[in-house]
């Protein structure tokens, strides 16, 4: 994780001739530039054109006055008379605890480590830097850095004289973007807005250099507006930036921001809460139903388990619009949530459509702005209208298409004649729906009063958001250029592959639409490839919209899931929301894979493991065991339910729609079990998958002619001739032998019964991954994948068996995606705990368990 730069730090580890040799850098340093000021006077004084570049790289202004200059190797000191011994002690009584030069105390948190104060005999509210500087109590300045680095930038919140006689000051720091987890996508960020942090350390006095004057501007407010307000200062900031999950979030009340109190964090924002509930609440009352938007949706797991965590909050969130460029995800999201828009296009048209809705909403006066709309026919048109008017002289009609209805609105070319524009469907007069075709809306020119009731009908019922429709905004966009399986990754530029260039849409959309939360799911991958640009650059659009933000990685199996899989939600908050947490595991699992070192601290996970109550973690055998049995050519999709359920589990995830904890709406109906059906597999591997002993760890290595060496790779057995199957190919294949060198456990393996997935995968396909059920020669089914993505079974996908195999490995784990729902509900109602994580309620989220166990 980027700290803060602390170089000149002064804790009990910094010795005095350290300290000396900061000063003597700071004199050499301060005497070149004397000698330099006094051999070009002229230059000094004359002012830069565009921005002299030493001065913009640091940020210090050049010093005018020589004399000033001149006096610098005088000592630092503090002056005027000392805080009264009373007032100190109660300002900041970590100061006077003992006679020594430093005293240790723990820190809140158990795990982070204790902290070490150097103690004082006395406080102050003035000093005399350099025999020139004066610096006072709150003051902003310079902080000496490395050689070549820019100086660091600090608030003093503190001053006093140590018990060994030196004078120190306590920094409290600021960040500039590029010292940020941001780092190389800093460009995004306004070179004068700095990050307050919550990181506060004692330095010499003598390392000061220069008086800063900083801002503090509102948030919600343009670049333009903030810099108008900065004025004549050098820096203004907006924001706290907190190293625990990469957090940007709104700065503490005033009176709390300038540290001077004492040592507690600027974590703390309990008055700022006050505010945020009032607002909050006030919305709540005016809108009761938050609007979302589920992009790059899929089936719709994740905006699913969102609303589902929602709802248990007595927040109604409903999934109003969703857009994925699978035909057939989208009919499945459709089926299951009718209430929801899903719409079958690219994100990038989807934009480009938003932008013409809003242009048609203008021209009929429905929002504000634009001009009213005048669609002409074209040359071509008017030429034919001549020449049906010519041949109507000779007496031969034609057809006349009248327009009966306008029926959808779409960017794009879908009558793929490589002419791509804003195309409408046209219902005819006289003609039923097969025959209705989409039309470019510049060839409607008279049919104005039907594409007017169009836009009126669309605006009032939102079939499409303008911006500030939008409540949350959730979507996980596809980078499958930073994918280990792509050979071909561009570790120098990510974005200049298209097949990251869905993040810059998703981005984009934010920026358009302006919704109040936005949360993002991708793999962990995004902030490990290419030392994390693309989370960075994600986060540092977030924040350039001024949206506070945070990163989290989450794994599925935490929340209630035999699955491991972890993912990294991005959340993202306007400056009048409160920036939502990410939920606490539940469940006793241990998070496999390596998180990317840097971003490590991000994972969501207990401080306290040992000491956290968490639920007995959950095996294959916990999620499916109560699944009837089916064979390798099942084709039905629907089939009856043969068990009780068995575990708690398995009761849950079979509950009818109005049964589960979250669902709002009237089904009452019981529903079959769907979707139990595998993905067939051929004759050859459905022999191969016949004889794999039904034993725990079986796979490929245990059919004949396959021998395993000491080195845990695999080996033809000399001492066995191969065998083959009736097809004539091979029973052990050649692929099986050499995959990853020999060594894998996967081709053709067995699940078992107290086993946890890895991740459920997107490709039925047994040649590489162990997806054998554990008792029955087939692959998992769709169902038995399902719910080991927590989907509950009353979810029905549709699609050939591949597509929906995809749908589901492609999801968001429903449960996890439900506890952040739950949480985003908890900002909505200013309900929030303060810090980045909370814990949810007892047997989260089957709470009527809890209330049986008290009643």
């Amino acid at each position: 994780m980027t700290n803060s730069k602390r170089k000149s730090s002064a804790s009990a580890k910094n010795t005095d001739p350290a300290s000396s040799s900061v000063s003597e850098k700071k004199a050499k340093r301060v005497k070149e530039e004397t000698e330099e000021e006094l051999s070009n006077t002229d230059a000094v004084e004359s002012p830069a054109v565009n921005g002299d570049a030493s001065v913009r790289s640091s940020g210090r202004k050049p010093v005018k006055k020589v004399e000033a200059v001149v006096k610098d190797e005088e000592e630092s000191r503090f002056v005027g008379e000392p805080v009264a011994a009373d007032e100190a002690r109660q300002k900041w009584p970590h100061r006077y605890l003992g006679k020594n030069k430093t005293v240790t105390i723990p820190e809140a948190k158990g795990s982070v480590p204790p902290k070490e104060y150097i103690q004082a005999k006395r406080h102050f509210t003035e000093a005399l830097v350099d025999g020139r500087v004066l610096f006072k109590l709150g003051d902003d300045g310079y902080v000496q850095a490395g050689e070549g680095e820019d100086y660091y930038i600090c608030r003093i919140v503190e001053m006093f004289e140590g018990v060994d006689g030196e004078p120190y000051f306590c920094a409290q720091w600021f960040y500039r973007a590029k010292d940020t987890v941001i780092q190389a996508c800093s460009n995004f960020i306004d070179d004068k807005r700095i990050f307050l942090s919550e990181i506060k350390d004692d330095n010499p006095l003598d390392c000061l250099i220069e008086k800063l004057k900083i801002v503090r501007v509102p948030l919600d407010v343009d670049v333009a507006t903030k810099r108008a307000m900065l004025a004549n200062g050098d820096y203004y900031y907006d924001m706290s930036y907190l190293v625990p999950f990469s957090t940007y979030q709104n700065l503490p009340p005033d009176n709390e921001a300038d540290g001077n109190e004492s040592d507690s964090t600027i974590s703390s924002e309990s008055d700022s809460n006050v505010a945020v509930t009032k607002v909050s609440k006030t919305k709540e009352n005016k809108k009761p139903v938050m609007r979302m938007l589920d992009l790059y949706s899929g089936c719709g797991a994740m905006s699913t388990g969102l609303c589902l965590g929602a709802n248990m909050a007595d927040v109604n969130l409903v999934t109003r619009w969703a857009v994925d460029l699978n035909k057939y995800a989208c009919e499945s999201l459709k089926l299951n949530h009718p209430e929801t828009e899903a719409r079958n296009e690219s994100a990038e048209d989807f934009l480009l459509l938003l932008k013409e809705w809003e242009k048609l909403c203008q021209s009929f006066s429905l929002v504000g702005g634009g001009d009213p709309i005048t669609v002409e026919k074209n040359e071509t048109e008017n030429a034919e209208d001549d020449e049906e008017e010519e041949d109507d002289d000779d007496g031969q009609d034609e057809e006349v298409f009248e327009v009966e209805k306008v029926l959808s609105i779409c960017y794009g070319d879908p009558k793929e004649m490589k002419k791509r524009g804003l195309y409408l469907k046209i219902r005819w007069k006289n003609y039923g729906p097969e025959e209705d075709t989409w039309e470019p809306i510049d060839g409607l020119g008279d049919c104005q009063d039907k594409i007017k009731q169009f836009v009126v009908d669309g605006f009032n019922s939102k079939i499409l958001p303008l911006p500030g429709d939008v409540d949350v905004i959730c979507g996980g966009p596809p980078c499958q250029g930073i994918s280990g399986f792509n050979r071909f990754r561009n570790k120098d530029n990510p974005l200049d592959d298209e097949k990251n260039k869905q993040l810059v849409v998703y981005m984009d959309i934010v920026e358009y639409l302006k919704p109040r939360f936005c949360l993002m799911e991708n793999v962990v991958d995004i902030v490990k490839f290419a030392k994390g640009f693309l989370g960075r650059y994600a986060l540092g659009r977030l924040v350039s919209m001024n949206y506070q933000a945070r990163i989290g990685l989450m794994t599925a199996g935490s929340y209630g899931l035999p699955q491991f899989r972890m993912r990294m939600f991005m959340w993202g908050a306007r400056p009048n929301e409160k920036l939502p947490q990410y939920p606490l595991p539940t469940h006793n699992v241990v998070t496999r894979g390596v998180s990317p070192v840097e971003f490590e601290s991000n994972t969501v996970v207990h401080d306290d493991v040992k000491g956290a109550v968490l639920e007995k973690e959950l095996f294959l055998g916990d999620a499916i065991s109560d699944l009837p049995p089916v064979t390798n050519d099942e084709e039905r999709d629907e089939i009856p339910y043969k068990e009780a359920p068995k575990t708690e589990f398995q009761k849950f995830i079979s509950l009818k729609k109005k049964d589960m904890p979250g669902f709002v709406g009237e089904d009452s109906s019981d529903h079959l079990l769907y979707d139990h059906r595998p993905y067939k597999l051929n004759e050859d591997d459905y022999q191969r998958v016949c004889q794999i002993p039904k034993k725990k760890g079986a796979n490929f290595r245990d059919l004949k002619g396959v021998r395993v060496r000491d080195d845990n790779r695999v080996e033809w057995d000399p001492n066995v001739e191969r065998v083959y199957l009736p097809s004539g190919k091979p029973l052990v294949p050649d692929y099986a032998m050499s995959f990853v060198e020999g060594r894998s456990l996967k081709p053709f393996g067995r699940l078992w019964w107290d086993e946890i997935v890895p991740t459920v995968v997107t490709r039925a396909e047994p040649h590489n991954q162990a997806i054998l059920h554990p008792l029955q020669d087939r692959v998992l089914t769709i169902r038995e994948n399902a719910r080991l993505q927590g989907f509950p079974d009353y979810y029905k996908l549709l699609g050939p068996i591949k597509e929906r195999y995809m749908q589901v490995g492609n999801a968001v784990a429903v449960p996890v995606a439900r506890a952040l729902g739950y949480s985003l509900a908890m900002s909505c109602k200013g309900a929030a705990t303060e810090g980045p994580v909370y814990t949810l309620p007892k047997k989260f989220p089957n709470l009527e368990a809890v209330a049986v166990e008290e009643n």
